[in-house]
């Protein structure tokens, strides 16, 4: 499976912007997809990761209330709202696709994408 995100960009604090990620093939709805990101000089972290039915997901605690994920199973696409902007929200985001099981940590997951970055300027 391979995964194309994109939608990253400079934005202001307080904005918002909507990152998507596609997969090529239909066995994307059967998988937990995530959303990592890495600043500069730190190491990637946890987002956000959704179920393959949509009706699970879970948040790290810094963008609980402010990111948003969702998925579209008919168009293998993921989705992540992101609100309320702050300039530490700035890193390069990936998805990422996990086979069997729901989880935060990245050696869990066996599809990445390429990356997009998101700066958020103060």
């Amino acid at each position: 499976v391979q995964l194309q995100a994109s939608g990253g960009g400079l934005v202001l604090a307080g904005g918002y912007l909507s990152l998507s990620c596609a997969a090529s093939e239909r066995t994307f709805s059967g998988y937990t997809m995530g959303w990592f990101r890495q600043a500069p000089g730190k190491e990637r972290e946890f987002v956000a990761f959704i179920n393959w039915s949509g009706a699970i997901t879970y948040y790290a605690d810094s963008v609980k209330g402010r990111f948003t994920i969702s998925r579209d199973n008919a168009k293998n696409t993921v989705y992540l709202q992101m609100n309320s902007l702050k300039p530490e929200d700035t890193a390069v985001y990936y998805c990422a696709g996990q086979k069997i099981g729901q989880g935060v940590r990245s050696s869990s997951y066996d599809y990445w994408g390429q990356g997009t970055e998101l700066t958020v300027s103060s």
